[in-house]
């Protein structure tokens, strides 16, 4: 009964809140809140963050109610954190937050030019391929590499095949 009594003196400090502290801690829970959801540079949790110092400091008598609150409020934050984490994982935020569809080939979707076509060609190694350089083909400059050969500038090359925006030469000979 006696420990009782002296938790519920501890955790007094709740009945000392008077509404002005009460905002002053929703507010930094509310910016801590929106910091994980935006992008930027911290700002809103740093206001959340010392949002709450500030009503810690208003609200406690001593130190110790000071580290119980902080205690507290950590407590708050990771159940908080959790509470985001699962939803984000599995429940309504992750349809929001998580892109499901893939830009597949097959949908028509493509992230570097096909080049393919380019296969066949010939040109002339504008730089020195050692072994990447540049190449004209048909009047047109292309990034291109060696299957590790070192080509001289001035000679002629054919593109052997492509891999993505990799476009492979050999000398001609």
């Amino acid at each position: 009964m006696v420990s009782l009594q002296l938790a519920l003196e501890f955790f007094d400090f709740f009945k000392t809140i008077n509404t002005i502290q009460g905002m002053i801690f929703i507010l930094g829970l509310l910016f801590l809140s929106i910091e994980v959801f935006s992008p930027g540079f911290g700002v809103a949790g740093g206001v959340g963050v010392v949002l709450l110092v500030v009503g810690i400091i208003m609200t406690a008598r001593s130190l110790t109610e000071a580290l119980a609150m902080f205690a507290i409020l950590l407590l708050l934050l990771a159940v908080l954190i959790v509470i985001v984490y699962r939803s984000a994982k599995k429940g309504k935020l992750s349809k929001k937050l998580i892109l499901w569809h893939a830009a597949k080939r097959e949908a028509g979707f493509s992230s570097t030019d096909d080049a393919s076509a380019l296969v066949g060609q010939e040109g002339v190694a504008l730089t020195v391929l050692r072994p990447s350089g540049t190449g004209e083909f048909a009047g047109r400059r292309l990034d291109i590499v060696t299957d590790g050969d070192f080509i001289e500038r001035g000679t002629k090359i054919k593109i052997i095949r492509t891999e993505g925006r990799r476009i492979v030469v050999k000398p001609v000979e």
